[in-house]
């Protein structure tokens, strides 16, 4: 098996190790009878096998599946309880967490730093044997770093600025960069979209429009997914590959949801027409057992006759009950089957007439704002009734800042700030405003205290919390169900929210978390602020206004 490093820092070659081999046979990743649990015992996969090949291949499945866990197996950054992983030719390996602070320069995290200082020592008259070994063949690694770095979308950046100075895309951007000047064979990308902004993501579509090798991608990003030539689904511990990007794949998913429903409703007529058989059974069973009562009492047969007659008429019935009782188990036993092999994407429907705006109601106004080095030579912003701002801009232009404003949770240095009645409420990427150590409904109950019992049960019902899992603690909830408690705390708190802000809302969730965010967020009836860099689910909000901050201007689109 052989690996790059799989973290951003790997050394670069001119010509990596394992390329001629990968030539000669092509790039794959080969998982046999994978099996991952977590310290505490708790599962991840088990006997999970799986072969990826030459092309691009995303992805998919709900989050707190697996997916990330699986390309750090096949990475080698966690070891397998049992099972093999086999890498034909050089890995790269971009995970989702990457550092963003600290004093690492652009040319630590690339991989070049010695060779770059050993260069320098030579160019300064050291000719000592130990920087001609460090240097090797790469005397021009500068030249191609910056080639790296302006093919990735980040021309500018000197190999001596710090991380901490970079922004959160900028990292990524800078973490790919890594990898591809390693020259990988087969090449996996967790969520490489995460913070980038819209040229970025041209950048990194461009990129991997053009791979030869052996690409798996996890991401939730639809464009980014329907450029793959396949999707690998996750599943229940198991893989299932569709052909063609993202937008088959839903279509094959279609068709199989509509498959299952009409199973559905099979399975459903046959329950009740057995349910129904053997009624009128157990009805024909009575009139027969009172008919041979009145018979055997008509024709004045023994006692000991009779009551042999009704004993054989009851054990004619029970075996008939039992033949009808079989066929009901079985007809339910397909209903269970039927409904489990539907998915789980419903769709939140909520009324929110409590969050309404007047039209000519101003919720935020804002001059002269100055925050920092940033919205020079001064930012001006008003928000009015219940319109919908969709912010965009560059990495680093200062979105995230002017939310925080707009919050109250920064003050401006210099400019004025006028905010009216009503409250702010944000929706953060970290999802981290509830109590981990409650319950879903203890947390709404802290929201809306003059809510009754039944009314937060029923409302949590409706955002898909049902029954027992409404007193799931918060901290064992995946993203998914994270996001849904999240979002019916804050939508639903006391009072309701006049103005909400989403900052890059959809990072890290499945794309069936990101339908039903849209759907609740359908019926919010006040002013929304949405910073993403997600066009698709920036269309789905159906922004009235669209504002693009760059250079610190903020202009209207």
């Amino acid at each position: 098996m052989s690996h790059a490093s799989s973290v951003p820092g790997s050394p670069v070659t001119g010509s990596p190790a394992g390329a001629a081999s990968a030539q000669e046979s092509s790039p794959s990743v080969v998982c046999s009878h994978l099996s991952f649990a977590w310290p505490d015992g708790t599962p991840v996969f088990d006997d999970l096998s799986l072969t990826v090949g030459r092309g691009r291949t995303g992805l998919v499945a709900p989050n707190g599946t697996g997916k990330s866990t699986l390309l750090a197996l096949i990475a080698g950054a966690l070891p397998p309880r049992s099972g093999t992983v086999t890498v034909d030719g050089v890995l790269g390996h971009l995970p989702q967490t990457l550092p963003q602070a600290g004093e690492l320069a652009v040319a630590d995290v690339l991989g070049v730093a010695p060779v770059l200082a050993a260069i320098a020592a030579v160019e300064a008259g050291d000719v000592d044997e130990r920087h001609f070994t460090t240097i090797g063949n790469d005397w021009d690694v500068e030249q191609r770093c910056r080639a790296q770095l302006d093919r990735i979308g980040l021309p500018g950046v000197e190999l001596t600025r710090r991380l901490h100075t970079l922004s959160g895309g900028q990292v990524v951007q800078l973490g790919l960069a890594a990898q591809l000047l390693a020259g990988p064979d087969v090449l996996l990308l967790d969520e490489p979209t995460n913070n980038l902004d819209a040229d970025a993501r041209r950048k990194l579509y461009d990129v991997l429009d053009g791979w030869s090798g052996c690409l798996l991608v996890v991401s939730h990003d639809r464009t980014l997914l329907d450029r793959m030539d396949r999707i690998a689904e996750l599943d229940q511990g198991e893989v299932r590959f569709f052909g063609g990007g993202f937008t088959a794949y839903e279509e094959a998913i279609e068709g199989e949801r509509q498959a299952a429903q009409q199973r559905i409703r099979t399975a459903k007529q046959q329950v009740k027409r057995e349910k129904r058989e053997m009624q009128q059974a157990r009805e024909r069973a009575d009139r027969r057992a009172g008919t041979g009562s009145r018979k055997a009492a008509e024709a004045g047969l023994p006692k000991i006759v009779a009551g042999e007659l009704q004993r054989k008429a009851q054990v004619s019935a029970a075996k008939s009950d039992d033949v009808h009782a079989a066929r009901l188990d079985r007809a339910r036993a397909r209903l269970d089957d039927a409904e489990r092999s539907l998915r789980d994407d419903d769709a939140i429907v909520v009324d929110l007439p409590q969050t309404r705006v007047p039209a000519g109601r101003t919720v935020f106004h804002g001059e002269h704002l100055r925050v920092r080095d940033l919205f020079d030579p001064g930012l001006d912003l008003s928000i009015r009734g219940p319109e919908r701002i969709a912010l965009t801009g560059p990495n680093g232009s200062g979105k995230s800042t002017l939310l925080r404003v707009i919050s109250g949770d920064l003050e401006p240095e210099a400019g004025e700030v006028r905010r009216v009645d009503g409250r702010v409420a944000q929706l953060a990427q970290r999802l981290d405003v509830l109590d981990v150590d409650r319950s879903v409904a203890e947390n709404l109950a802290l929201s809306a205290p003059s809510m009754s019992q039944v009314d937060r049960m029923n409302l949590l019902a409706r955002f898909l919390f049902r029954g027992d899992g409404a007193q799931r603690p918060v901290r064992s909830l995946s993203g998914g169900e994270l996001l849904r408690a999240t979002l019916a705390c804050t939508l639903f708190a006391e009072p309701a929210p006049q103005l909400l802000l989403l900052d890059e809302p959809t990072n890290n969730l499945d794309l069936v978390s990101v339908g039903r965010l849209v759907s609740a967020l359908a019926s919010y009836e006040g002013a929304l602020v949405v910073v993403s860099h997600d066009e698709r689910f920036l269309s789905s909000v159906r922004p009235t206004r669209h504002l693009e901050l760059r250079d610190g201007v903020l202009r209207e689109q």
